[in-house]
């Protein structure tokens, strides 16, 4: 029998800019040295923790994605990289691939979609996967065989603690999201729809299709839509707001089925 496939996918920028971002003193070549060898530090201090027998560290490809055709507003109100990491990074890749961690990166392509094309390629063989990284939007890809891990807290997160989050499971995250707009990534949702009435009202309706039906039902006086939470005010911004919705969905879903050229042998780790 085949030994299992634990493999660790790190998203190489969350972990560097965290750890950057914890260093002290001014920007410039010397905090970009020391947040090399932290990340260098920390990285290890993963692989001691979840043994794994592939791992990954994916970088964002260069160039404009798709989701910033779609939407040019995308990820607009980021801070920029700091000048002197953005210089450095190659020299973060290298030292990551001293202690034998293979850097990914797809040119015009989000680490994230890497990441999570290869999660489930792997999961679907049988292995297991578990992403590093503190960014929500990896949560949708939570399963018996995906894991997401925050690093920094030493825990890994699970369908309790996404509910505990956002009200909903992993599996309705995606149509919360839809309604809430994601303000990290610059994309709006429906106006004034938070997480708490998202959450209620995917608890009603189930899905945003159905959220969204419901309140053109509302709006046509269907007396099947009617509740305290759908009140016609909001139904109209539902209704006024749906195309946006349907993008924030379309924007904060992961990409699964890349073809990347990658062969697992290619990242196997050995301590």
């Amino acid at each position: 029998m085949a030994p299992e496939i634990r493999l660790l996918l790190v998203d190489a920028l969350n972990l560097v800019r965290r750890v950057y971002a914890a260093q002290p003193g001014s920007h410039g070549p010397g905090r970009a040295l020391e947040g090399r060898e932290s990340s260098v530090r920390s990285l290890s201090r993963a692989l001691a923790e979840c043994a794994p027998t592939h791992v990954a560290a994916v970088f964002d490809g260069d160039g404009s994605t798709w989701r910033h055709r779609l939407f040019p507003g995308y990820k607009s109100g980021r801070r920029p990289m700091p000048e002197a990491l953005r210089q450095a990074l190659p020299t973060y890749r290298e030292a990551f691939a001293e202690v034998g961690v293979a850097g990914l990166e797809q040119p015009a392509t989000e680490a994230d979609d890497v990441i999570a094309t290869l999660a489930v390629k792997v999961a679907a063989a049988g292995g297991r996967a578990t992403i590093l990284a503190t960014d929500k939007g990896y949560l949708q890809l939570l399963s018996d065989a995906i894991a997401v891990r925050d690093h920094f807290r030493r825990m890994d997160l699970d369908a309790a603690a996404v509910r505990e989050r956002f009200g909903v499971g992993p599996g309705r995250l995606l149509d919360l999201l839809a309604l809430t707009g994601d303000s990290t990534s610059s994309i709006p949702g429906v106006p004034g729809v938070g997480a708490k009435t998202a959450a209620k009202l995917l608890e009603t309706h189930d899905s945003l299709e159905a959220v969204l039906a419901a309140a053109n039902s509302s709006g046509a006086g269907d007396p099947r839509a009617t509740g305290a939470l759908l009140t016609p005010k909001l139904a109209e911004r539902l209704v006024t707001h749906a195309d946006s919705a349907r993008l924030a969905r379309r924007l904060v879903e992961l990409e699964t089925d890349l073809e990347l050229g990658v062969n697992l042998r290619q990242l196997r780790w050995s301590p």
